[in-house]
């Protein structure tokens, strides 16, 4: 066990032994208590050596978690997001954070290489809640409002919790700037200003029950959410003004409801059973409008999702130093997707418009964690998993696919401070059903794209190494990744053909469209680095940063030329400082998160989108009681922008010749956030 601070060291003997033997690393509240957390989130990102990872969005439960657990356990919800769920956890209900690197018996590491563990105090009973106002203040005047309420309890081995959530928020991606479009020599054809606001009100409501059950324990928990967003921009012209003014007005409607059922029972001190059920459905829809001199055209979407999913796990511990879990998961998703496309009141024709795609999917699992000596653990495991996809509508096909995932993680410790994780797997994608109907982009240019069901998940055999080091009380990592890539998800172009019921001449137009472009690779390059500063003098000063280097490569499908996967930006890093000062009850800091840039191709166009500056955020909080809390943020203090330069051909790249490129640069102001929690109960 490696307690980084003495504060904690003196709290060590609250740690069970059997933590030191698995190499776990503890820390109890007394290590977060200069800090004065509100809850299990703020705890987490003062980890050494940690960085929260959210998960991702995929269907089924397996491999989509992220890398926290709570008691032990990954939260059933698929749409409550993990950081939410941790924010509900109470510092005063935390026993203990333990770090898990590497791998430990019994505990299912999702996947990932590190994980932290929240656990939580027992016997906790008596009404705790939580309530919360907040405003953004834009620098266009609009006000960004909210509110949350959470409230938590219980006694006598059950326990409650519920939340509700309401506030507007803002796409702060771009706002105001201008446009030029430029022709093949650079000459300026057009010049507009751009002017647009993008907001939303969202509502959320979550609930959770948990109490003995048949020998184990039975928890419940639901959650919805509503959203309406709206985009309106308008691209007025200066030059030649008798363009007048392009207009975009999309309005984003989203309803989605879940409910989960989680069972779990210990047959022994050895043998636990684990037993999920989960059901999800969506609704959403959306009409977009784009209007200018020529005319206008509307797309809209409507489209429902469904999941259901039954999970079993059967974990036994065989001693302190191995353990083995197998499990099985079935899941049933469902898409119903309708689209239209009118052009001057004209209706277009869409590949792909109406479609109805089901799923199902089957998995089989099976893991061990094994520490043949105290430096050493091997966390293996292999998964297989078969799936039946059927599209009818527009595009009927049926396919099966069936995929074997295997995985090995291991990990050599000589040294408490030091170590060293090699992992070598097979990963495969998941069908993104957003690829599988149409969409569009009308205010940057780049129009609708058709959808495509017969596509096959991206594959990756994937080879990482990672050194840890802790060094004058500061953890660092550097992490190398390689992928070889097959059946890569891009982008390409499709045809479309339409025959005129009355002249009976076909006219063939092309539409760009998600595909499986070839094989690539792809390279990454990721460092991690948590510093207290006490050393030099900011006692009470911790110091996190982390940047992701990224290389890819695959053949483009339009010119059969090398380049990089669509979307994949090449650098990006964040750096977080913050210093505790429990005399004055207050605590400062600031966050500076990078710029980015991403590159799109498809089949008649290059737009690259960057961040051009980096977005910096200070802060300051002050309890002005025990239970009460004033935090200030200055949002976007350098007023970062978002630029989108984007180059159209006459036809498919590398054949037909260069029309223009459109540039937008658009900037986004300053805001002033401003936030009074009040907490109550244990």
């Amino acid at each position: 066990m490696l307690i980084v601070h003495a504060v904690a060291q003196a709290a060590a003997a609250a740690i069970p032994e059997a933590a030191v033997q698995q190499g776990i690393v503890s820390y109890p509240p007394e290590f977060f208590a200069a800090q004065q957390p509100a809850n299990a989130w703020e705890m987490l990102i003062r980890l050494p050596g940690f960085a929260l990872d959210t998960g991702d969005s995929i269907r089924g439960f397996e491999g989509g978690g992220g890398n926290a657990l709570i008691d032990g356990q990954r939260p059933t919800s698929k749409t409550d997001d993990l950081e939410e769920r941790l924010r509900r956890i109470p510092a005063g209900q935390v026993e203990r954070i333990e770090l898990i690197r590497g791998g430990a018996p019994g505990i299912d590491m999702q996947g990932k290489a590190v994980l932290a563990n929240v656990v939580r105090k027992n016997g906790a009973s008596g009404l705790r809640g939580l309530y919360a106002v907040a405003n953004n203040h834009l620098s266009d005047g609009r006000n960004m409002h909210g509110m949350r309420l959470e409230l938590s309890g219980g006694g006598g081995g059950r326990e409650w919790e519920g939340s509700a959530r309401y506030g507007y928020g803002n796409d702060d991606g771009g706002d105001h700037g201008p446009q030029f479009r430029l022709g093949p020599n650079g000459e300026v054809l057009r010049r507009s200003r751009v002017d647009g606001e993008s907001d939303g009100l969202q509502k959320t409501l979550t609930a959770g029950y948990r109490q003995p059950l048949a020998g184990g324990r039975i928890g419940l928990n639901g959650r919805y959410f509503t959203e309406k967003w709206k985009f309106e921009e308008d691209n007025r012209y200066l030059e030649p003004a008798d363009l007048g003014v392009e207009t975009t007005d999309d309005l984003y409607l989203t309803d989605q409801t879940e409910f989960g059922v989680r069972y779990d029972r210990d047959f022994g001190a050895r043998t636990k059973l684990e037993l999920i059920g989960l059901r999800q459905d969506k609704e959403r829809e959306i009409n977009s409008r784009f209007a200018d001199g020529s005319g206008d055209q509307l797309f809209q979407l409507n489209r429902d999702n469904s999941e259901t999913i039954g999970r079993a796990v059967l974990k036994y511990r065989w001693s302190d130093r191995l353990s083995f879990e197998a499990g099985g998961e079935m899941a049933l998703n469902e898409l119903a997707s309708r689209t239209a496309l009118t052009v001057n009141g004209e209706a277009v024709d869409l590949p792909a418009a109406d479609v109805d795609v089901k799923e199902k999917r089957g998995e089989l699992f099976a893991k061990s964690t094994w520490r043949p000596l105290d430096t050493w653990t091997v966390d293996a495991g292999v998964r297989f998993e078969a799936s039946r996809i059927s599209s009818e509508g527009d595009v009927e096909l049926e396919k099966t696919l069936q995929f074997l995932k295997p995985r090995v993680l291991v990990t050599w410790a000589p040294r408490p401070e030091t170590q060293l994780r090699m992992r070598v797997e097979r990963v495969v994608g998941q069908l993104n059903f957003d690829d599988f109907v149409a969409s569009s982009d009308f205010n940057t240019g780049a129009g609708v794209s058709a959808g495509n069901p017969d596509l096959d998940p991206e594959q990756a055999w994937v080879a990482e190494a990672a050194f840890e080091q802790k060094l004058w009380g500061a953890t660092g990592v550097i992490t190398l990744r390689h992928s070889e890539l097959s059946d890569v998800v891009d982008r390409g172009p499709i045809e479309s053909r339409t025959v005129d019921p009355v002249t009976g001449a076909v006219t063939v137009s092309y539409f760009d469209t998600p595909m499986n472009i070839g094989s690539g690779t792809k390279d990454e390059l990721i460092l991690n680095l948590t510093a207290p500063l006490d050393g030099l003098g900011l006692k009470g000063a911790l110091l996190k940063g982390q940047g992701t280097w990224r290389r890819s490569k695959v053949t483009d499908p339009t010119t059969d030329e090398q380049r990089r996967i669509s979307e994949l930006r090449p650098l990006e890093w964040e750096i977080n400082f913050s210093q505790d000062l429990p005399r004055w009850r207050m605590s400062y800091g600031f966050d500076i998160y990078s710029g980015w840039t991403e590159t799109e191709y498809r089949f008649d166009s290059i737009q690259e989108v960057k961040l051009h500056n980096a977005y910096v955020r200070p802060w300051i909080e002050r309890r002005l009681q025990p239970d009460l809390q004033l935090r200030v943020e200055f949002p976007n203090l350098t007023s970062r922008g978002i630029r989108f330069n984007r180059k159209v051909w006459d036809g498919p790249r590398g054949a037909a010749p260069l029309l223009y490129t459109d540039d937008r640069d658009l900037a986004f102001g300053r805001m002033f956030y401003v936030r009074l929690r009040k907490t109550f109960g244990g």
